[in-house]
């Protein structure tokens, strides 16, 4: 009869509701009625879209021939006005299709949801999805397709997002579309120079950091990218800067052809470099690869320009005492030309303005670090010009001009031991960079063909061989990463099983029944764990055995909330009535909605849900209590307080990598040295350091090779995050 009404009925809410009916009356006429008008389907409302989507995927799951007659409907849902419908149907459309049509309908769809949803839980979520696509080797090609599309999704400002996005098109990108990805990336480098936000100068780094990875896997398009990376060495974020100076110190050693080019935008960009570390790590790069007559001379009047006058003690001083060069008092030393309001010249001596200028005047950058105590600078500043002292000596003939390059060379180096002893900086000079200085003159003094091997081969040779054998170390966290590949003799027995892809999704397991319970917080317990054991460790106790109202509550911490789970005992022999579970929270916890109030039988028991927002990774503690009225008696509301249910930080925290500068950095800012005595009876330094990874949730950030061997003594660094909020 429904069938029936559903051919004749025009209006539309009544065949929804009508259609809503037929499902769960007759599953096999609602189905006949689907295929009779799938191109209606964007029309039914966003429940019905879901329910049908729900019972396509139920059908061709159980029978998969049905497929072919449903997909069409799936692919007009795609184009709902609903998120969750289209989410879901992406879903399901890649569980029934692994056609390169469907993968890149759903890919599309995901990447719509991603570029429109505003929530950022929303597109991390997503962009999960789409990471699991991509692990599938048959789909992959299909994505390397989209990645123009899903770098579209960097418009968002999460930087998460941005991290997550750009990880993702770096490893879809290919040699077809890398030039188009590159000058995405240029534009987003581009807009963080006008752009200052929270998150800016980590966006920046991470552009920077992609952009050395794709010249690393494209060297072709190397000499496009490199003068913009350069750019950031004047960068404010000395964090981009540095990984730029890693950038090229690695790509001038191995792209040859491209060393001119980097050094000639490395002098251009040098006098806008801001930062102490920067300035030191590319005096040596210059130090180390400039092999021209006019390239040596050039970097040498950088060295000039960021120390000033030399000597610079004497400088100083005059500068201290007021004192300024006659020729500078001259009215025609320094002439500044001013255009007047009648338009004729009027001159403006420099006597007049000169005394008031000086102390205001900035140090040159050098000189800075030095009158600062950071002598460091100028042990590599040292170095840089031993190496080109010698080199210069040994491509120019004139004795003059290698004579006089030598003397200026040796001039800088005991200019600076002299400002470091003479007590004008804030800190005198170390006795590490003071031998490291005297050193480098005493080379140039006593000239000999071992040190000048030593200066001009040996520290490039070192260099290469640290970027060997960080090349191998990748090579080694690439092959870890892998996934493990089930190995099977010829003569085992066939299991079938094995047959089926696990790594598509629904493959084995109903795909709704299984977010669900994700979203329930009902995951499968862990492998190394007994059967029920993760989860009776996480049952908390909230009243006593004697209470008329008992109640323990199960703990389950998602990526996104707390899920609680309370079981809730009426003890008495007395309908318990209006009976509710009042619950509050310290910390950056919050109650999403309030459990409603329920009426208990006499020795009856029910499950009681309560959802908690986490607002940040940290401990919390949920309290309350259960409140309840008796029937038939005449007193106030019964309460039992609840014991406190104390959120462990440790239920957020998830292995993870990060670099060795980043690894220092943290170490730095947090504070993170703090010796902690442990008592146990491990004796073995692998055992206890594997001990320590498995009860923190930790990994283990120093290479196995590093950590062989038998001593009695071990370091190790270790690093863990947050779940993503």
């Amino acid at each position: 009869m429904i069938a029936k009404f559903l051919e004749g009925e025009q209006d539309m809410s009544c065949k929804r509701n009508a259609f809503m009916m037929l499902i769960h009356a007759d599953q096999e006429r609602a189905l006949n009625y689907l295929s009779s008008c799938i191109d209606q389907v964007n029309s039914f409302g966003d429940i019905l879209q879901l329910v049908i989507v729900e019972l396509i995927y139920k059908v061709c799951h159980a029978n998969p021939s049905e497929r072919a007659r449903f997909i069409r409907c799936i692919y007009n849902l795609l184009n709902s006005s609903s998120p969750a419908v289209r989410y879901e149907a992406a879903g399901t459309l890649v569980t029934l299709s692994s056609a390169p049509t469907a993968i890149k309908a759903a890919a599309s769809c995901y990447i719509e949801l991603i570029v429109k949803e505003s929530d950022n839980n929303v597109k991390l979520i997503v962009l999960d999805r789409l990471i699991s696509l991509k692990e599938v080797p048959a789909h992959e090609k299909v994505l390397q397709e989209l990645v123009m599309d899903i770098l579209r999704v960097l418009s968002a400002p999460d930087y998460e997002v941005r991290k997550k996005t750009l990880s993702l098109a770096l490893d879809l990108v290919t040699s077809r579309n890398m030039e188009e990805m590159v000058l995405v990336l240029k534009k987003e480098v581009v807009k963080t120079n006008n752009v200052e936000h929270e998150d800016t100068g980590k966006y920046r780094q991470l552009l920077v950091r992609t952009l050395h990875q794709c010249c690393i896997k494209f060297p072709d398009i190397a000499a496009t990218i490199i003068p913009v990376l350069i750019e950031f060495l004047g960068d404010q974020n000395e964090l981009a800067s540095a990984d730029v100076l890693v950038f090229i110190r690695e790509a001038i050693q191995r792209f040859e052809a491209l060393r001119s080019l980097i050094l000639s935008k490395l002098l251009e960009v040098f006098p806008s470099i801001k930062a102490m570390k920067i300035h030191r790590a590319a005096l040596w790069i210059l130090g180390e690869y400039c092999t021209s007559s006019e390239d040596i001379q050039s970097v040498m009047n950088l060295i000039r320009q960021s120390l000033g006058e030399i000597p610079i003690v004497d400088d100083e001083m005059k500068i201290a005492a007021g004192e300024v060069e006659e020729d500078e008092m001259q009215t025609g030393g320094n002439v500044q030309k001013l255009v007047t309001a009648d338009g004729t010249y009027a001159t403006q001596s420099a006597f007049s303005t000169v005394s008031s200028s000086v102390k205001k005047e900035e140090k040159p950058p050098i000189r800075q670090y030095l009158m600062d105590g950071d002598f460091f600078v100028g042990a590599a500043l040292s170095t840089t010009l031993t190496k080109l002292a010698l080199r210069f000596i040994a491509i120019t003939k004139d004795t003059k001009r290698q004579n006089a390059f030598v003397a200026e060379a040796m001039l800088i180096m005991a200019t600076i031991i002299h400002l470091g002893k003479s007590g004008l900086p804030t800190k005198p000079i170390t006795d590490d960079d003071l031998d490291r200085i005297a050193t480098c003159l005493k080379i140039l003094a006593e000239k000999s063909p071992l040190m000048e091997e030593i200066f001009n081969k040996d520290c490039r040779e070192s260099l290469s061989t640290m970027l060997a054998a960080k090349l191998e170390e990748e090579k080694e966290t690439l092959k870890s990463s892998d996934k493990n590949v089930v190995k099977v003799q010829a003569d085992d027995p066939i299991a079938f099983g094995q047959l089926i892809n696990k790594g598509e999704l629904g493959a084995t397991e109903n795909m709704f029944e299984l977010t669900l319970s994700q979203a329930l917080g009902m995951s499968s317990k862990k492998e190394n764990d007994p059967i029920g054991a993760s989860k009776l460790n996480k049952v908390t106790q909230l009243t006593g055995f004697s209470d008329p109202v008992y109640a323990e509550a199960y703990v389950n911490v998602n990526q996104f909330d707390i899920v609680l789970d309370v079981l809730v005992v009426n003890q008495t022999a007395d309908t318990l009535q209006n009976l509710t579970v009042e619950l509050a929270t310290l910390g950056d916890l919050k109650l999403v909605e309030k459990p409603s109030p329920i009426t208990m039988a006499p020795h009856d028991f029910c499950n009681i849900k309560a959802n908690v927002k986490v607002a940040s990774t940290e401990n919390g503690i949920i309290f309350g209590n259960i409140v309840y009225d008796v029937t038939g008696a005449a007193s106030d509301r019964n309460c039992v307080v609840l014991n406190d249910i104390h959120i462990d930080i440790m239920d957020y925290i998830v292995p993870a990598v990060c670099t060795d500068t980043e690894f220092r950095q943290m170490w730095a800012e947090f504070e993170w040295e703090n010796k902690v005595a442990v008592n146990t009876n491990i004796h073995d330094l692998q055992e206890f350091l594997k001990h320590v990874i498995k009860c923190t949730n930790m990994r283990c950030l120093t290479p196995e090779k590093a950590l062989k061997g038998e001593c009695g003594f071990m370091a190790a660094n270790m690093y863990a995050k947050s779940y993503i909020w």
